[in-house]
C-alpha cells in the first residue's frame, strides 16, 4: 500500500510538473500559429501517438476488449468531450496571454476533485484534510471579491472540465493509455474535418514548404499525452482528493511563469491567494503521508 502511494505521489508530481512549466512554455511557444490550429494539432497528433504506443506495447487486444463494452463506450465518449474542452480552452487562454487565469482554474479544480472523491467514493475527510481545503476556498473566495472584476469563465471551465474528467475516468478504472486512445479517436475525425477547412483556407501554418515548423508541432502528441498518462496512472493508484491536492504544481508554475516569464499580471491580493494555498496544500501532504 505505502510504495504503490509513493508510485502515485511521484507520478501525480512528475505530470504536473510537465503540465506547469514544460508545457506552458511549449504551447506558448508556438501559440503564433492560432489557439485553432494549435488545438487541432494537439487532437491529431495525441491520437497518432497513442496508436504507435498501442501498436508498439502489443496492447490492441486490451482496446477492442475495451470497445466491446457499452458503457467503456459511453463513459469515453463523455471524458473524450470533457478532455477537448479543457484542451481546448487551455490552448485558449495560452495564446491569449491569460494563463494566470488558466491556473486559477487549476487552484479550484483539486477542490472540485476532493469533493468529488467524497461524494462518489466516499475518500475519507478528516479534521486536517478539510481544514486546507476551508483554506483554499478562502483563498479563492479572495481572488474572486477582492481582485477579478469579472467572472473568471477561462479558469472556471478548465476547473470543472478537468475535475469531471478524472472522476468519469476513475469510475471506469480500465488501463490509461488505451483509454486515452479510446477518447483521441473521438476527437480525431473532428480535428481532420477542422483542418481540413484551415487548409482550404490558406491559413494553414502546417505545411511540407516549412518542415521545422511542422516537425515541432507535431511534438503537441506527446507534450499532451506523457503529462496526461503520468498524471491519471495517479488518480488510479492514489485517488481524486490526494491527486488533486498534487496538482497544486502544476497552477503554481503557471502563475510563475505568467508573472516572471510573460509578465502578466500578478497583484498583491493574488500573491495573498497563493500563499494560503500553498499552506494547505502542506498541512494536506503532511496529512496524507502520515496516513497511508
Amino acid at each position: 500500500m505505502k510504495k504503490e502511494f509513493n508510485k502515485g505521489l511521484l507520478l501525480t508530481s512528475l505530470g504536473s510538473f510537465w503540465w506547469g512549466f514544460i508545457g506552458v512554455i511549449y504551447f506558448e511557444y508556438v501559440s503564433f500559429i492560432g489557439h485553432i490550429e494549435l488545438v487541432v494539432h494537439r487532437c491529431i497528433w495525441t491520437a497518432v501517438m497513442l496508436i504507435i504506443t498501442t501498436s508498439f506495447l502489443q496492447k490492441w487486444d486490451i482496446f477492442f476488449k475495451i470497445i466491446l463494452i457499452k458503457k467503456n463506450l459511453i463513459a469515453l465518449f463523455l471524458s473524450g468531450f470533457l478532455i477537448f474542452i479543457n484542451w481546448a480552452i487551455w490552448v485558449y487562454a495560452v495564446a491569449t496571454e491569460r494563463i494566470i487565469d488558466a491556473s486559477f482554474g487549476y487552484f479550484i479544480m483539486p477542490i472540485i476533485s476532493v469533493l468529488l472523491g467524497y461524494v462518489f467514493f466516499k475518500e475519507k475527510l478528516n479534521n486536517k484534510r478539510l481544514f486546507s481545503i476551508l483554506l483554499v476556498l478562502i483563498s479563492i473566495l479572495i481572488i474572486i471579491f477582492l481582485n477579478l472584476k469579472s467572472l473568471p469563465w477561462v479558469g472556471l471551465v478548465v476547473a470543472f472540465s478537468w475535475a469531471f474528467y478524472n472522476l468519469v475516468r476513475k469510475k471506469i478504472n480500465i488501463d490509461t493509455d488505451v483509454g486515452l486512445l479510446i477518447e483521441s479517436l473521438y476527437i480525431f475525425p473532428f480535428a481532420l474535418v477542422v483542418f481540413y477547412f484551415i487548409a482550404k483556407s490558406g491559413f494553414n501554418d502546417f505545411n511540407f514548404s516549412n518542415p521545422s515548423l511542422s516537425i515541432f508541432l507535431i511534438l503537441a502528441g506527446p507534450m499532451t499525452v506523457i503529462p496526461l498518462f503520468l498524471y491519471v496512472r495517479g488518480v488510479e493508484l492514489i485517488g481524486l482528493g490526494p491527486t488533486g491536492m498534487i496538482f497544486y504544481i502544476t497552477p503554481t508554475l503557471q502563475f510563475i511563469l505568467g508573472y516572471f516569464y510573460y509578465n502578466e499580471e500578478f497583484s498583491s491580493i493574488k500573491l495573498l491567494s497563493f500563499i494560503i494555498i500553498w499552506i494547505a496544500v502542506i498541512i494536506y501532504l503532511k496529512d496524507l503521508y502520515e496516513t497511508n
